[in-house]
Protein backbone atom coordinates (compact mmCIF):
# COMPACT_ATOMS: atom_id res chain seq x y z
CA UNK A 1 0.00 0.00 0.00
CA UNK A 2 2.60 2.46 0.69
CA UNK A 3 4.83 1.46 -2.30
CA UNK A 4 1.45 2.21 -4.11
CA UNK A 5 0.95 5.42 -2.76
CA UNK A 6 4.46 6.66 -3.22
CA UNK A 7 3.79 5.49 -6.92
CA UNK A 8 0.24 7.36 -7.21
CA UNK A 9 1.40 10.47 -5.73
CA UNK A 10 4.75 10.46 -8.44
CA UNK A 11 2.58 9.77 -11.22
CA UNK A 12 0.57 12.70 -10.10
CA UNK A 13 2.95 14.82 -9.46
CA UNK A 14 4.32 14.50 -12.93
CA UNK A 15 0.92 15.04 -13.80
CA UNK A 16 0.79 17.97 -11.97
CA UNK A 17 3.82 19.83 -13.10
CA UNK A 18 3.10 18.85 -17.30
CA UNK A 19 -0.76 20.13 -16.29
CA UNK A 20 1.13 23.64 -14.92
CA UNK A 21 3.24 23.98 -17.89
CA UNK A 22 0.03 23.62 -20.33
CA UNK A 23 -1.45 26.35 -18.02
CA UNK A 24 1.33 28.40 -18.69
CA UNK A 25 1.54 28.01 -22.42
CA UNK A 26 -2.35 28.30 -22.41
CA UNK A 27 -2.12 31.68 -20.44
CA UNK A 28 0.40 33.08 -21.98
CA UNK A 29 -1.68 36.07 -23.44
CA UNK A 30 -3.10 36.40 -19.99
CA UNK A 31 -3.19 39.33 -17.73
CA UNK A 32 -0.28 38.69 -14.98
CA UNK A 33 1.41 35.55 -14.90
CA UNK A 34 -0.80 33.13 -16.48
CA UNK A 35 -4.00 34.33 -14.79
CA UNK A 36 -7.16 36.00 -17.19
CA UNK A 37 -7.59 40.09 -16.58
CA UNK A 38 -9.07 40.73 -13.34
CA UNK A 39 -12.85 41.37 -14.21
CA UNK A 40 -15.74 42.91 -11.96
CA UNK A 41 -18.76 41.75 -10.98
CA UNK A 42 -21.59 43.49 -11.33
CA UNK A 43 -24.09 44.49 -9.22
CA UNK A 44 -26.56 47.46 -8.46
CA UNK A 45 -25.55 50.77 -7.77
CA UNK A 46 -28.03 51.35 -4.80
CA UNK A 47 -30.55 49.31 -3.22
CA UNK A 48 -33.86 50.94 -2.67
CA UNK A 49 -35.29 50.67 1.53
CA UNK A 50 -38.69 49.40 1.27
CA UNK A 51 -40.45 52.58 -0.60
CA UNK A 52 -39.02 55.25 1.43
CA UNK A 53 -37.28 56.96 -1.15
CA UNK A 54 -34.03 56.18 0.07
CA UNK A 55 -31.37 53.58 -0.66
CA UNK A 56 -28.40 51.79 0.55
CA UNK A 57 -25.09 51.76 -1.74
CA UNK A 58 -24.64 48.44 -2.77
CA UNK A 59 -21.24 46.95 -2.34
CA UNK A 60 -19.49 43.25 -3.01
CA UNK A 61 -17.39 42.06 0.03
CA UNK A 62 -15.79 38.91 1.54
CA UNK A 63 -16.40 36.83 -1.75
CA UNK A 64 -16.71 33.04 -1.67
CA UNK A 65 -15.59 31.11 -4.23
CA UNK A 66 -16.22 27.41 -5.66
CA UNK A 67 -16.32 25.45 -8.41
CA UNK A 68 -18.32 22.12 -8.53
CA UNK A 69 -16.81 18.82 -10.17
CA UNK A 70 -18.43 20.00 -13.17
CA UNK A 71 -16.57 22.95 -13.82
CA UNK A 72 -19.42 25.57 -12.74
CA UNK A 73 -18.07 28.62 -10.98
CA UNK A 74 -19.66 30.27 -8.38
CA UNK A 75 -19.06 33.39 -6.26
CA UNK A 76 -21.31 35.42 -3.42
CA UNK A 77 -20.36 38.20 -1.70
CA UNK A 78 -22.10 40.37 1.22
CA UNK A 79 -23.80 43.76 1.10
CA UNK A 80 -23.53 43.66 5.39
CA UNK A 81 -26.79 43.69 7.51
CA UNK A 82 -29.31 44.16 6.15
CA UNK A 83 -28.61 44.31 2.15
CA UNK A 84 -28.26 40.27 1.50
CA UNK A 85 -26.14 38.72 0.03
CA UNK A 86 -25.31 38.06 -3.74
CA UNK A 87 -24.63 35.16 -6.15
CA UNK A 88 -22.48 34.96 -9.34
CA UNK A 89 -22.54 31.70 -11.49
CA UNK A 90 -20.51 30.69 -14.47
CA UNK A 91 -21.05 27.52 -16.73
CA UNK A 92 -19.56 27.28 -19.80
CA UNK A 93 -22.19 24.91 -21.35
CA UNK A 94 -25.29 27.85 -20.41
CA UNK A 95 -23.42 30.98 -19.75
CA UNK A 96 -21.07 30.89 -23.18
CA UNK A 97 -17.68 31.06 -23.75
CA UNK A 98 -14.47 32.90 -22.05
CA UNK A 99 -14.08 36.62 -23.43
CA UNK A 100 -10.94 38.74 -24.60
CA UNK A 101 -8.18 37.98 -21.97
CA UNK A 102 -10.18 34.83 -20.52
CA UNK A 103 -12.66 36.97 -18.56
CA UNK A 104 -15.97 34.47 -18.10
CA UNK A 105 -19.19 35.75 -18.82
CA UNK A 106 -20.89 35.25 -14.94
CA UNK A 107 -24.60 35.15 -14.59
CA UNK A 108 -26.02 36.86 -11.95
CA UNK A 109 -28.24 35.32 -9.62
CA UNK A 110 -30.08 37.80 -7.69
CA UNK A 111 -30.22 37.71 -3.80
CA UNK A 112 -30.61 34.01 -2.78
CA UNK A 113 -31.10 35.26 0.97
CA UNK A 114 -34.31 36.66 0.26
CA UNK A 115 -32.79 39.77 -1.18
CA UNK A 116 -32.20 41.80 1.90
CA UNK A 117 -33.64 45.68 1.75
CA UNK A 118 -35.13 44.70 -1.35
CA UNK A 119 -38.50 44.12 -1.99
CA UNK A 120 -40.74 42.40 -4.72
CA UNK A 121 -41.89 45.55 -6.16
CA UNK A 122 -38.48 46.66 -6.76
CA UNK A 123 -37.19 43.80 -8.55
CA UNK A 124 -33.48 42.01 -8.49
CA UNK A 125 -33.84 39.53 -6.48
CA UNK A 126 -34.00 35.71 -6.87
CA UNK A 127 -36.56 34.56 -3.84
CA UNK A 128 -38.90 37.68 -2.02
CA UNK A 129 -41.53 35.78 -1.13
CA UNK A 130 -40.37 35.89 2.96
CA UNK A 131 -39.54 39.58 2.42
CA UNK A 132 -42.37 41.87 1.11
CA UNK A 133 -41.62 44.52 3.90
CA UNK A 134 -38.18 44.63 2.99
CA UNK A 135 -36.29 43.38 6.04
CA UNK A 136 -33.12 41.59 5.28
CA UNK A 137 -32.74 37.74 6.33
CA UNK A 138 -28.91 38.36 5.79
CA UNK A 139 -26.02 40.06 4.54
CA UNK A 140 -23.92 40.08 7.66
CA UNK A 141 -21.31 37.15 5.95
CA UNK A 142 -21.83 34.33 3.34
CA UNK A 143 -20.53 31.10 2.35
CA UNK A 144 -21.03 28.49 -0.22
CA UNK A 145 -20.29 24.77 -0.61
CA UNK A 146 -20.65 22.47 -3.12
CA UNK A 147 -21.46 18.57 -3.09
CA UNK A 148 -19.99 15.56 -5.01
CA UNK A 149 -22.94 13.16 -6.42
CA UNK A 150 -22.13 10.19 -8.86
CA UNK A 151 -24.68 11.96 -11.31
CA UNK A 152 -26.64 14.70 -12.19
CA UNK A 153 -26.27 18.62 -11.26
CA UNK A 154 -23.84 19.05 -7.58
CA UNK A 155 -25.74 20.76 -4.97
CA UNK A 156 -25.06 24.39 -3.88
CA UNK A 157 -25.66 25.26 -0.70
CA UNK A 158 -25.40 29.04 0.90
CA UNK A 159 -25.70 30.35 4.77
CA UNK A 160 -25.81 34.27 5.12
CA UNK A 161 -25.92 35.93 8.77
CA UNK A 162 -27.93 38.00 10.80
CA UNK A 163 -26.34 37.45 13.74
CA UNK A 164 -29.86 37.41 15.56
CA UNK A 165 -32.34 35.15 14.81
CA UNK A 166 -28.52 33.82 13.38
CA UNK A 167 -27.92 31.80 10.34
CA UNK A 168 -29.95 31.88 7.14
CA UNK A 169 -29.48 28.77 4.98
CA UNK A 170 -30.86 27.80 1.82
CA UNK A 171 -29.56 25.83 -1.56
CA UNK A 172 -29.60 25.45 -5.09
CA UNK A 173 -30.20 22.02 -7.26
CA UNK A 174 -30.21 24.61 -10.43
CA UNK A 175 -26.88 25.93 -10.84
CA UNK A 176 -28.03 29.10 -8.40
CA UNK A 177 -31.24 29.69 -11.32
CA UNK A 178 -33.65 28.91 -8.15
CA UNK A 179 -33.23 28.13 -4.52
CA UNK A 180 -34.96 26.45 -1.70
CA UNK A 181 -37.20 28.88 0.73
CA UNK A 182 -34.52 30.25 2.55
CA UNK A 183 -34.67 29.12 5.94
CA UNK A 184 -33.95 32.08 8.78
CA UNK A 185 -32.80 30.16 11.74
CA UNK A 186 -30.96 27.05 10.21
CA UNK A 187 -28.37 27.49 13.67
CA UNK A 188 -29.38 25.55 17.00
CA UNK A 189 -27.82 28.05 19.18
CA UNK A 190 -29.43 31.47 19.11
CA UNK A 191 -27.74 34.42 18.62
CA UNK A 192 -24.31 33.44 16.10
CA UNK A 193 -21.18 34.99 14.39
CA UNK A 194 -18.84 33.76 11.45
CA UNK A 195 -20.43 31.16 10.27
CA UNK A 196 -18.68 28.45 7.34
CA UNK A 197 -19.60 25.46 5.23
CA UNK A 198 -18.56 22.66 3.59
CA UNK A 199 -20.25 19.89 1.60
CA UNK A 200 -19.31 16.28 0.24
CA UNK A 201 -20.76 13.43 -1.20
CA UNK A 202 -24.72 14.66 -2.66
CA UNK A 203 -26.09 15.95 -0.37
CA UNK A 204 -24.36 16.22 2.70
CA UNK A 205 -23.16 20.14 4.24
CA UNK A 206 -21.49 20.83 7.79
CA UNK A 207 -22.17 24.35 9.36
CA UNK A 208 -19.72 25.77 12.01
CA UNK A 209 -20.70 28.69 13.66
CA UNK A 210 -19.93 30.77 17.25
CA UNK A 211 -22.36 30.97 19.06
CA UNK A 212 -21.82 34.26 21.42
CA UNK A 213 -22.92 32.77 24.51
CA UNK A 214 -19.51 30.45 24.86
CA UNK A 215 -17.61 30.69 21.64
CA UNK A 216 -17.70 27.38 21.69
CA UNK A 217 -17.52 26.50 17.57
CA UNK A 218 -20.58 24.97 17.04
CA UNK A 219 -20.79 22.37 14.14
CA UNK A 220 -24.45 21.22 12.56
CA UNK A 221 -25.09 18.19 9.96
CA UNK A 222 -26.93 18.69 7.16
CA UNK A 223 -28.13 15.93 5.02
CA UNK A 224 -30.75 17.40 2.91
CA UNK A 225 -28.01 19.29 0.50
CA UNK A 226 -28.36 22.78 3.40
CA UNK A 227 -31.92 23.09 3.51
CA UNK A 228 -31.85 22.04 7.51
CA UNK A 229 -29.01 21.51 9.48
CA UNK A 230 -30.58 19.32 12.09
CA UNK A 231 -28.82 15.79 11.56
CA UNK A 232 -25.60 15.75 13.71
CA UNK A 233 -24.19 18.26 15.88
CA UNK A 234 -20.96 18.65 17.56
CA UNK A 235 -18.36 21.45 19.40
CA UNK A 236 -15.24 21.38 17.85
CA UNK A 237 -13.50 22.84 20.89
CA UNK A 238 -12.83 19.65 22.82
CA UNK A 239 -13.44 20.09 26.43
CA UNK A 240 -9.64 20.44 27.53
CA UNK A 241 -8.98 22.77 25.23
CA UNK A 242 -12.22 25.10 26.23
CA UNK A 243 -10.34 26.66 29.09
CA UNK A 244 -7.61 27.93 27.01
CA UNK A 245 -9.70 28.82 24.17
CA UNK A 246 -13.40 29.32 25.07
CA UNK A 247 -15.45 32.52 26.11
CA UNK A 248 -16.68 31.80 29.86
CA UNK A 249 -16.23 34.12 31.34
CA UNK A 250 -17.13 36.90 28.69
CA UNK A 251 -13.94 38.82 29.50
CA UNK A 252 -11.88 35.77 28.01
CA UNK A 253 -9.94 36.36 24.66
CA UNK A 254 -11.68 33.56 23.40
CA UNK A 255 -11.23 32.37 19.56
CA UNK A 256 -11.67 33.26 16.08
CA UNK A 257 -13.10 30.62 14.13
CA UNK A 258 -11.95 29.54 10.75
CA UNK A 259 -13.67 27.81 8.09
CA UNK A 260 -14.60 24.33 8.19
CA UNK A 261 -13.48 21.36 5.98
CA UNK A 262 -14.49 17.57 4.93
CA UNK A 263 -11.68 15.04 3.70
CA UNK A 264 -13.47 14.57 0.49
CA UNK A 265 -10.50 11.88 -0.70
CA UNK A 266 -11.00 8.10 -1.43
CA UNK A 267 -8.23 7.30 1.35
CA UNK A 268 -9.58 6.08 4.82
CA UNK A 269 -9.70 9.42 5.96
CA UNK A 270 -12.78 10.53 4.42
CA UNK A 271 -15.46 11.92 5.86
CA UNK A 272 -13.05 13.44 9.01
CA UNK A 273 -14.10 16.84 9.33
CA UNK A 274 -10.89 19.83 10.31
CA UNK A 275 -11.80 22.74 12.55
CA UNK A 276 -8.70 25.52 12.44
CA UNK A 277 -9.09 28.45 14.76
CA UNK A 278 -7.00 30.91 16.60
CA UNK A 279 -7.34 31.59 20.40
CA UNK A 280 -4.53 32.14 23.37
CA UNK A 281 -1.72 29.75 23.86
CA UNK A 282 -2.83 28.73 27.48
CA UNK A 283 -5.32 29.62 30.03
CA UNK A 284 -3.93 32.26 32.63
CA UNK A 285 -3.40 34.42 28.91
CA UNK A 286 -7.05 33.48 28.31
CA UNK A 287 -8.35 35.01 31.44
CA UNK A 288 -6.05 38.05 31.26
CA UNK A 289 -7.91 38.81 27.85
CA UNK A 290 -4.30 37.89 26.15
CA UNK A 291 -3.44 38.19 22.16
CA UNK A 292 -5.02 35.00 19.94
CA UNK A 293 -1.42 33.73 19.12
CA UNK A 294 -1.36 30.05 18.60
CA UNK A 295 -3.21 28.25 15.98
CA UNK A 296 -5.06 24.86 16.79
CA UNK A 297 -6.96 22.56 14.38
CA UNK A 298 -9.70 20.47 15.85
CA UNK A 299 -10.48 16.67 14.10
CA UNK A 300 -13.20 14.75 14.37
CA UNK A 301 -13.16 11.02 12.99
CA UNK A 302 -16.64 9.36 14.79
CA UNK A 303 -18.51 11.98 12.38
CA UNK A 304 -18.06 9.50 9.64
CA UNK A 305 -20.27 6.92 11.96
CA UNK A 306 -23.68 9.40 10.88
CA UNK A 307 -24.79 9.15 14.54
CA UNK A 308 -26.59 12.34 16.01
CA UNK A 309 -24.07 13.65 18.21
CA UNK A 310 -19.74 13.59 17.37
CA UNK A 311 -17.15 14.82 19.29
CA UNK A 312 -13.53 16.50 17.67
CA UNK A 313 -9.84 16.13 19.50
CA UNK A 314 -7.96 19.74 19.16
CA UNK A 315 -3.85 20.01 18.45
CA UNK A 316 -1.87 23.26 18.59
CA UNK A 317 -0.53 23.81 15.38
CA UNK A 318 1.74 26.68 15.99
CA UNK A 319 2.22 28.81 19.14
CA UNK A 320 3.18 32.54 18.24
CA UNK A 321 5.59 34.63 20.09
CA UNK A 322 4.55 35.70 23.83
CA UNK A 323 2.54 38.60 23.83
CA UNK A 324 2.38 39.54 20.56
CA UNK A 325 -1.28 41.07 19.48
CA UNK A 326 -0.53 40.35 15.89
CA UNK A 327 -0.66 36.49 15.76
CA UNK A 328 -3.27 35.35 14.50
CA UNK A 329 -6.96 36.96 15.72
CA UNK A 330 -5.67 40.81 15.07
CA UNK A 331 -5.14 39.29 11.60
CA UNK A 332 -8.35 37.77 11.44
CA UNK A 333 -9.04 33.91 9.69
CA UNK A 334 -6.98 30.99 9.42
CA UNK A 335 -7.56 28.92 7.00
CA UNK A 336 -7.41 25.15 5.94
CA UNK A 337 -7.56 22.64 3.20
CA UNK A 338 -7.48 19.20 2.13
CA UNK A 339 -6.31 17.40 -0.68
CA UNK A 340 -7.49 14.09 -2.42
CA UNK A 341 -4.76 12.14 -0.77
CA UNK A 342 -6.26 12.84 2.72
CA UNK A 343 -3.50 15.59 3.65
CA UNK A 344 -4.27 18.60 5.72
CA UNK A 345 -2.83 22.42 4.95
CA UNK A 346 -3.34 25.61 7.01
CA UNK A 347 -2.16 29.20 6.83
CA UNK A 348 -2.34 32.32 8.79
CA UNK A 349 -0.72 35.50 8.83
CA UNK A 350 0.98 37.68 11.89
CA UNK A 351 0.32 40.99 9.31
CA UNK A 352 4.08 41.00 8.49
CA UNK A 353 3.67 37.15 7.00
CA UNK A 354 1.94 34.26 5.24
CA UNK A 355 2.93 31.31 7.39
CA UNK A 356 2.01 27.57 6.23
CA UNK A 357 1.88 24.12 7.90
CA UNK A 358 0.79 20.77 6.87
CA UNK A 359 0.16 17.51 8.69
CA UNK A 360 0.48 14.04 6.99
CA UNK A 361 -1.71 12.34 9.32
CA UNK A 362 -4.89 13.65 9.80
CA UNK A 363 -4.03 16.89 12.18
CA UNK A 364 -2.19 14.27 14.84
CA UNK A 365 1.00 16.65 14.14
CA UNK A 366 1.90 19.58 12.04
CA UNK A 367 5.02 20.54 10.43
CA UNK A 368 6.92 23.80 11.27
CA UNK A 369 6.10 26.96 9.82
CA UNK A 370 6.71 27.83 6.63
CA UNK A 371 6.59 31.54 5.48
CA UNK A 372 5.32 31.36 1.68
CA UNK A 373 4.95 35.09 1.66
CA UNK A 374 9.13 36.24 2.35
CA UNK A 375 10.08 35.20 -1.20
CA UNK A 376 7.81 37.51 -2.83
CA UNK A 377 6.95 40.07 -0.42
CA UNK A 378 9.20 40.16 2.68
CA UNK A 379 9.43 42.92 4.85
CA UNK A 380 5.96 43.98 3.80
CA UNK A 381 2.77 43.65 5.40
CA UNK A 382 0.62 40.53 4.16
CA UNK A 383 -2.79 39.62 5.49
CA UNK A 384 -6.47 37.93 4.68
CA UNK A 385 -4.31 34.01 3.92
CA UNK A 386 -6.68 31.36 1.92
CA UNK A 387 -5.57 28.45 0.87
CA UNK A 388 -7.37 24.78 -1.54
CA UNK A 389 -5.68 22.31 -1.96
CA UNK A 390 -6.47 19.28 -4.53
CA UNK A 391 -4.45 16.48 -6.23
CA UNK A 392 -1.80 15.06 -4.37
CA UNK A 393 0.49 17.98 -2.30
CA UNK A 394 -1.04 20.56 -5.24
CA UNK A 395 -1.74 23.79 -3.10
CA UNK A 396 -2.68 27.61 -3.74
CA UNK A 397 -2.42 30.06 -1.21
CA UNK A 398 -3.72 33.89 -1.93
CA UNK A 399 -3.15 37.05 0.00
CA UNK A 400 -3.43 40.57 0.01
CA UNK A 401 0.06 42.24 0.07
CA UNK A 402 1.24 45.95 -0.01
CA UNK A 403 4.20 47.54 -0.91
CA UNK A 404 6.11 49.12 2.17
CA UNK A 405 7.08 47.87 5.57
CA UNK A 406 4.48 48.20 8.42
CA UNK A 407 1.66 47.32 10.15
CA UNK A 408 -1.50 46.77 8.11
CA UNK A 409 -3.73 48.91 10.63
CA UNK A 410 -0.69 51.88 10.67
CA UNK A 411 -2.21 54.96 9.22
CA UNK A 412 0.83 56.78 9.96
CA UNK A 413 3.03 54.75 7.96
CA UNK A 414 0.46 53.41 5.41
CA UNK A 415 -1.61 56.33 4.52
CA UNK A 416 0.80 59.88 5.38
CA UNK A 417 -0.99 62.90 4.95
CA UNK A 418 -3.95 61.66 6.52
CA UNK A 419 -6.14 61.72 9.92
CA UNK A 420 -6.66 58.90 11.99
CA UNK A 421 -10.38 58.74 10.48
CA UNK A 422 -12.17 56.79 7.92
CA UNK A 423 -12.95 59.23 5.21
CA UNK A 424 -11.70 62.10 6.47
CA UNK A 425 -10.08 64.90 3.98
CA UNK A 426 -6.11 64.75 3.18
CA UNK A 427 -4.42 67.13 5.84
CA UNK A 428 -3.19 69.06 3.03
CA UNK A 429 -4.59 69.09 -0.19
CA UNK A 430 -7.06 66.97 -2.28
CA UNK A 431 -4.65 64.00 -3.18
CA UNK A 432 -2.68 62.75 -0.67
CA UNK A 433 -3.66 58.64 -1.49
CA UNK A 434 -0.81 59.32 -4.26
CA UNK A 435 1.53 58.32 -1.34
CA UNK A 436 -0.51 55.43 0.46
CA UNK A 437 0.27 51.83 0.76
CA UNK A 438 -0.93 49.96 -2.77
CA UNK A 439 -2.03 46.50 -2.36
CA UNK A 440 -2.04 43.60 -4.60
CA UNK A 441 -3.38 40.00 -4.99
CA UNK A 442 -1.01 37.19 -4.25
CA UNK A 443 -0.56 33.38 -5.14
CA UNK A 444 2.10 31.08 -4.09
CA UNK A 445 1.08 27.19 -5.57
CA UNK A 446 2.85 24.07 -4.69
CA UNK A 447 3.18 20.56 -6.27
CA UNK A 448 4.59 19.52 -3.17
CA UNK A 449 2.92 20.56 -0.47
CA UNK A 450 3.34 17.77 1.83
CA UNK A 451 7.09 17.46 1.11
CA UNK A 452 9.43 18.49 3.71
CA UNK A 453 10.50 21.25 2.52
CA UNK A 454 7.65 22.13 -0.41
CA UNK A 455 8.45 24.68 -2.80
CA UNK A 456 6.36 27.07 -3.80
CA UNK A 457 6.24 29.97 -6.41
CA UNK A 458 4.69 32.87 -5.68
CA UNK A 459 3.49 35.74 -7.75
CA UNK A 460 1.41 39.04 -8.14
CA UNK A 461 -1.93 37.70 -9.84
CA UNK A 462 -4.10 41.60 -9.45
CA UNK A 463 -3.68 43.09 -12.49
CA UNK A 464 -4.10 46.53 -11.02
CA UNK A 465 -3.64 48.43 -7.77
CA UNK A 466 -6.53 47.18 -5.47
CA UNK A 467 -6.69 49.57 -2.88
CA UNK A 468 -4.76 52.07 -1.26
CA UNK A 469 -3.84 52.83 2.09
CA UNK A 470 -4.83 50.56 5.66
CA UNK A 471 -6.37 47.48 5.67
CA UNK A 472 -7.91 46.70 9.23
CA UNK A 473 -7.37 43.11 10.62
CA UNK A 474 -9.33 44.10 13.54
CA UNK A 475 -12.76 43.09 12.51
CA UNK A 476 -15.62 45.21 13.28
CA UNK A 477 -13.89 46.41 15.94
CA UNK A 478 -10.55 47.79 13.99
CA UNK A 479 -10.01 51.20 13.74
CA UNK A 480 -8.12 51.18 10.21
CA UNK A 481 -10.18 51.02 6.07
CA UNK A 482 -12.51 48.04 6.81
CA UNK A 483 -13.20 48.83 2.84
CA UNK A 484 -11.93 45.42 1.93
CA UNK A 485 -14.32 43.60 4.79
CA UNK A 486 -12.33 40.40 6.53
CA UNK A 487 -11.32 37.55 4.02
CA UNK A 488 -11.36 36.40 0.11
CA UNK A 489 -11.13 33.08 -1.47
CA UNK A 490 -9.43 30.62 -3.76
CA UNK A 491 -10.92 27.23 -5.04
CA UNK A 492 -9.43 25.37 -7.82
CA UNK A 493 -11.04 23.59 -10.78
CA UNK A 494 -11.45 19.94 -12.39
CA UNK A 495 -8.50 21.30 -14.35
CA UNK A 496 -6.31 22.53 -11.41
CA UNK A 497 -6.88 26.02 -12.02
CA UNK A 498 -6.91 28.36 -9.43
CA UNK A 499 -10.17 30.69 -9.11
CA UNK A 500 -10.00 33.67 -7.30
CA UNK A 501 -12.55 35.64 -5.55
CA UNK A 502 -11.54 39.20 -4.04
CA UNK A 503 -12.75 42.63 -2.84
CA UNK A 504 -11.60 45.74 -4.64
CA UNK A 505 -12.00 49.52 -4.09
CA UNK A 506 -9.52 51.16 -6.81
CA UNK A 507 -12.30 53.18 -8.90
CA UNK A 508 -14.21 55.95 -7.36
CA UNK A 509 -18.09 55.49 -7.19
CA UNK A 510 -18.99 57.95 -9.87
CA UNK A 511 -22.14 57.11 -10.47
CA UNK A 512 -23.35 57.07 -7.09
CA UNK A 513 -20.47 59.71 -5.72
CA UNK A 514 -19.62 62.03 -4.32
CA UNK A 515 -17.10 62.08 -6.60
CA UNK A 516 -13.92 64.48 -5.23
CA UNK A 517 -10.99 63.04 -7.44
CA UNK A 518 -8.94 59.36 -7.80
CA UNK A 519 -6.56 60.32 -5.01
CA UNK A 520 -9.23 62.00 -2.91
CA UNK A 521 -10.19 59.98 0.24
CA UNK A 522 -13.38 62.15 0.65
CA UNK A 523 -14.68 60.57 -2.40
CA UNK A 524 -16.79 57.56 -2.55
CA UNK A 525 -15.14 53.54 -3.80
CA UNK A 526 -16.80 51.56 -5.72
CA UNK A 527 -16.84 48.19 -3.76
CA UNK A 528 -17.18 44.98 -5.56
CA UNK A 529 -16.05 41.32 -5.85
CA UNK A 530 -13.39 40.76 -8.52
CA UNK A 531 -12.65 37.62 -10.23
CA UNK A 532 -9.37 36.09 -11.90
CA UNK A 533 -8.61 32.71 -12.84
Amino acid sequence: MKLHKVRLRLLLALSLLSTLALVIGHRSVMAVNGFSNNQELTLPLTAPIANSGASFTVRGLEPSVRVDAQGTVYVSSIRGVPGGVDLHRYNAAVDGAPGSGGTYPFKYEGQPDNCGILNMSQGGCANNNLDPLGVGLGGGDVDIAVNQPTSGTPNLALVSLTIAPGVTGTHSIKRGDSFSTPNPAVALMPGDDRQWIDGTDAQTVYLNYHDVATFNIEVQRSNDGGRTYVDGFGEAIDPQTFPAVGGIPATNSANTAGQIKVDRSSCASRGNLYQIFVAPDNVTENLAAGALRSIYVGVSTDVKLGLPAFTFTDTKVFSGPAGAQNQGANNLFPALATDDFGFVYAVWSDNSNIFYSFSTNQGTTWSNPMNVSFPVNGGNANVFPWIAADANGHVGIVWFGDDRTGNSNDRSILEPGHPATQGAACNSGTTCMQNWAQWNVYYAESVNGHDAPPSFVQSVISDHVIHRGTISTGGLGGGADRSLADLFQVAFDPQHFANVAFSDDHLVNTEVGPDNGPDNPTSRRKIRANFTH
